[in-house]
């Protein structure tokens, strides 16, 4: 997954028709402009006729610029808006299952600890954690946890929102 510090990764959020289709087409118009969408995350709103749609995409600027006016031209898109870093709380969420013979697993539980993580399963010979946040602090979990043995990661996209004040 790209970096938000690399120049040419946007976020933006896209307010759309919640309805059949409606993904299809956005992502369509996306990746036939040759653009790889490196990370999205949908789901509905407080209003349960609209979903946003955050996607993290690899565009330089004028590119971008593109991309936001096609969007745009969509019957079913309401609104977009570009989040940038300095400004919006932007989140993801990990889950990883971890290897754990009993003699660490106190070990594997106060990292997850450290970073504020929750131990979401326990089983004989694995831990399950949950971590939210943004992608450096997943990302040092993760390294941390890497030498006891990961078994599985899922991540979702990122999401990001507007900090209070920042209207």
């Amino acid at each position: 997954m790209g970096s938000f510090q690399k120049t040419n990764i946007h976020i933006i959020s896209v307010l759309v028709e919640n309805k059949a289709g409606v993904l299809s087409r956005v992502t369509g118009l996306i990746s036939r402009r040759g653009f790889n969408i490196e990370s999205l995350a949908v789901g509905p709103t407080e209003d349960p006729d609209i979903s946003r749609m955050t996607i993290v995409v690899d565009a330089d600027d004028a590119a971008f610029e593109q991309i936001t006016k096609q969007l745009n031209k969509l019957v079913s898109v309401y609104k977009i808006t570009r989040q940038t870093s300095g400004v919006d709380i932007v989140r993801e969420l990990m889950l990883v299952k971890v290897s754990v013979l009993p003699e660490v697993r106190s070990q594997v539980i106060e990292i997850a600890d450290i970073f504020r993580a929750k131990i979401i399963d326990v089983g004989k010979d694995s831990v399950t954690i949950e971590a939210t946040g943004d992608e450096n602090k997943l990302a040092g979990l993760e390294n941390l946890l890497r030498p006891y043995g990961i078994r599985e990661i899922i991540r979702t996209g990122k999401i990001a929102m507007p900090r209070s004040g920042a209207f």
